[in-house]
């Protein structure tokens, strides 16, 4: 496969601070050092870009070292946290800005989306704008006519085409602007999280077109979502972002497990520090045991897990502990509530501490990665008392040992199901 974008050594350093607080002395110490043959002096001061951190130097590298080659017909997701430098790559590779060091050598047309609205001018109508993006492109005016009706067909936009752009919707103009850079044929195709903005029956289509634009057209697309579902269904490598760094291209699920995990801390013990005294009920402590009684945060498939949890009722007030159980999708898989007994009588649960547990069965949930949300509740009319995001982060494990087997448990081979219970199986032979 030929090589369609290949990244050498890249970086892109930013200067902190208010325009005109010092530049104009910082550009010429770079002027008088660039006349004499020398490095640039501030290239070596940058800090990589922690926003989270406070550092001792004006400049940040918002990419350093950034080494990439992507094939012909290859979908590369990019994904990292806010601030990690997704959109600064993506604004080099269209050449909306010039990285500090380092090259790219493109072979190809590049047409890209990376906000609502890019490259069109509000004043102009639909019609219009889809002529202008064309002609940026290097497409020709016959071949853009060609090509007008399948675009403004997908974008579901036809009634307003000739609407200036400025009274439509974001969610408008990105399904125009989606549908321009798809459809004119770049022979790379680079799009920002803007998809996001779009509903869900857009968003669907766009990942079937670029899908199809990879696999049956062999163009080059460049994926950057903070949605892994859309990530894992369309892209075939991936890198994952870190504080302007990456490892270099990896599997897609590699890339999703850093990107899931990165702040993910597994331990099946949490305790507050301090409480919260102005609550009428509070979580104190909770727990995740293994069958053994043991604290964990990983188990095999067909473990129980024993969710444990320490409460404190300060006003005599009806509480319910429930969690709920999250794959790392975000995706709710089950809730759980524990009920009292008396709690359709005329009683209240007495002023104390309690503990409330719950098993989750063996042979339910398959290998993943998973999060509990702790909540104590009133019931109904439903009051929160207190709510606990994360509390609890922790991994199903496959496993193929005797012990498994000899339990009817075999290695799961759909990652994406949530579910492998074990089920009973029975069968009737008819006939030879």
């Amino acid at each position: 496969m030929s090589v369609v974008i290949k990244i050498e050594n890249l970086s892109k350093q930013y200067r902190l601070g208010l325009v005109g607080t010092g530049t104009l002395s910082h550009d010429l110490r770079r002027w008088w050092h660039l006349v004499r043959g020398k490095e640039d002096p501030y290239l070596r001061i940058g800090e990589v870009n922690d926003r989270s951190t406070k550092g001792t130097s004006d400049y940040i590298w918002a990419l350093k070292d950034i080494n990439i080659e992507v094939n012909r017909g290859e979908v590369l997701g990019i994904i990292g946290k806010n601030g990690a430098g997704k959109s600064t790559l993506l604004k080099i590779l269209s050449k909306i800005t010039a990285p500090t060091t380092g090259s790219i050598t493109y072979n190809g047309r590049i047409g890209s989306l990376l906000e609502a609205g890019t490259g069109f001018h509000s004043e102009l109508t639909g019609r219009e704008n889809v002529f202008l993006n064309g002609a940026i492109l290097g497409m020709r005016k016959r071949e853009i006519y060609n090509k007008f009706d399948e675009i403004v067909d997908f974008s579901g936009c036809e009634r307003y085409i000739d609407t200036p752009v400025k009274r439509y919707s974001s969610g408008m103009i990105v399904r125009l602007g989606f549908a321009v850079a798809a459809f004119l044929e770049p022979e790379i195709l680079v799009v920002d999280e803007v998809l996001a903005v779009g509903d869900a029956e857009f968003q669907k289509k766009a990942i079937g077109k670029m899908q199809k634009v990879s696999r049956t057209e062999g163009r080059t697309v460049l994926f950057v979502s903070h949605n892994m579902t859309s990530i894992q269904a369309l892209c075939t490598k991936a890198i994952y972002l870190k504080d302007g760094t990456i490892g270099g291209l990896i599997s897609v699920k590699e890339a999703v497990d850093l990107y899931f995990n990165a702040n993910w801390q597994n331990i099946g013990h949490f305790k507050k520090e301090k409480l919260k005294t102005n609550l009428p009920a509070e979580i104190i402590e909770a727990r995740l045991l293994n069958e053994n009684g043991d604290t964990s945060d990983s188990f095999f498939i067909y473990e129980k897990i024993l969710i444990e949890i320490t409460w404190m009722n300060r006003q005599g007030v009806n509480v319910n502990p429930n969690f709920m159980l999250l794959n790392r999708q975000g995706i709710t898989v089950m809730v759980a509530v524990d009920t009292p007994i008396d709690w359709y009588g005329d009683k209240k649960n007495k002023k104390g501490t309690y503990i409330s547990r719950a098993t989750i069965p063996g042979n339910l949930l398959n290998a993943n990665d998973y999060s509990i949300h702790i909540s104590l509740d009133s019931g109904s009319p439903r009051i929160c008392y207190e709510s606990n995001l994360d509390v609890f982060r922790f991994k199903i494990i496959d496993s193929m040992d005797e012990k498994n087997m000899a339990r009817g448990n075999f290695s799961s081979v759909v990652e994406d199901a949530v579910l492998w219970p074990a089920l009973e199986w029975n069968y009737t032979f008819l006939e030879a």
